[in-house]
């Protein structure tokens, strides 16, 4: 079939011809931010297959190397960290914020974008201030129950906000007109089906036949506590023959660990997993830290889950993002200081011998929105993309 050629643009008043949807996206630092960026530029990507999304991050984060794996382009600005911990740098984020922004702005010119995202984490608050400072719209998601700082700051910018939880509205300026979209999650998450995955999931990650397989995640960075406590556990278990540990390291922690568990007949390291649909098909029972992307997954999962939450985090919002789960009871809480062998052992093993109680708790996962949050936010977008000078849709 003859295809006839595209009209050349017009210079006068007439409609503006349509072209392909540009969308800039801020999402670095770690995982909990940049997966569900990915998740969100995936969604855009099937409702617009002829999208360009674009990514801005920082040189510090993971991604430098999550990004680009993922098929999309990631520019990188100066930016540093909202973070008091910095001492005597923290003064110098305003010109930070400043020069990232106007790197920002340029950015979105350049890309021709309609619309910027900010997923919330420092790299992003320098892309709404970048499309502030170049009249374009904006949307925040903002992930956790508690916010951060760079989305409490954004939010400021932007009338366009988006959250995870409920329960985020009140810590964000213009809170109360957000929309609740959920949590983002890569779609093999989304459409888990656990029963289904399993036996294969198993064979997959090596579990042995009969096995309750104990997943220790320690977040895209790994988590010493957990790491620790997790080898302690393997020593305690080495004689036994009805578990099994998998433990989720983090890249810096992989080889020490492993030379910790020697030759454990029960345990194995590994630095990250790619394929998390069959780490959760495959698990009885994940000890974790309690970030807003692995909270949200698990609801979706319906993994039984021993939260431990990071105690540093601003807010103490994962202690608020594990309280989703826990008082559901789909999970339990435990606290950073008691997380240890000698505690794991005691929650852990009466509930990985008791079925019918972990069958309870996952029937008490609450999956919410988020196996949909992705293309609700990618819907959002779309509308404020509609709206624009630049894109008809």
């Amino acid at each position: 079939m003859h295809t006839p050629p595209t009209p050349p643009a017009s210079h006068g008043s007439g409609p503006v011809p349509h072209r392909p949807l540009s969308v800039v996206i801020g999402a670095g630092g770690t995982g909990g931010h940049i997966y569900p960026g990915l998740a969100l530029a995936d969604a855009l990507r099937r409702a617009l297959p002829d999208a360009v999304i674009s990514f801005v991050g920082t040189t510090r984060g993971l991604e430098g190397e999550l990004i680009p794996a993922a098929g999309y382009r990631l520019h990188t600005v100066d930016m540093i960290p909202f973070d008091p911990s910095l001492g005597a740098r923290r003064y110098l984020l305003p010109a930070a914020l400043l020069k990232s922004g106007a790197q920002c702005r340029a950015i979105l010119r350049a890309q021709r974008a309609q619309v910027a995202v900010g997923m919330g984490g420092y790299p992003s608050a320098p892309v709404i201030l970048g499309a502030r400072l170049a009249a374009l719209p904006s949307v925040i998601h903002e992930s956790n129950a508690v916010p951060g700082r760079a989305n409490q700051f954004a939010a400021r910018l932007t009338p366009h906000l988006a959250v995870a939880f409920d329960h985020s509205r009140a810590h964000l300026a213009g809170g109360e007109n957000a929309l609740t979209t959920g949590m983002p999650i890569a779609a093999p998450l989304a459409g888990l089906d656990r029963p289904a995955l399993r036996e294969h999931a198993r064979r997959m990650l090596d579990v042995p036949d009969g096995a309750r397989l104990l997943l220790v995640n320690g977040g895209s960075l790994g988590a010493a506590r957990l790491t620790d406590a997790a080898v302690g556990l393997a020593h305690r278990w080495r004689e036994r023959a009805d578990v099994h540990l998998l433990i989720k390291t983090g890249p810096a922690a992989l080889e020490e660990t492993r030379r910790r568990l020697g030759d454990s007949p029960v345990a194995r390291a590994v630095p990250y997993l790619d394929r998390m649909d069959l780490a959760y098909a495959a698990a009885d029972l994940v000890v974790c830290r309690a970030g807003a992307a692995t909270v949200a997954e698990l609801a979706s999962t319906g993994v039984p889950a021993v939260l431990v939450p990071y105690p540093h985090a601003p807010g103490d919002h994962q202690t608020h993002n594990a309280r989703v789960l826990t008082d559901a009871g789909a999970g339990l809480l435990l606290p950073d200081a008691e997380t240890t062998a000698e505690r794991l052992d005691a929650l852990t093993a009466p509930l990985l011998a008791d079925p019918a109680r972990l069958a309870a708790m996952s029937g008490a996962a609450d999956p919410g929105p988020h196996a949909r949050a992705a293309d609700l936010l990618a819907a959002r977008v779309i509308e404020l993309a509609s709206h624009t000078k630049e894109y008809a849709a």
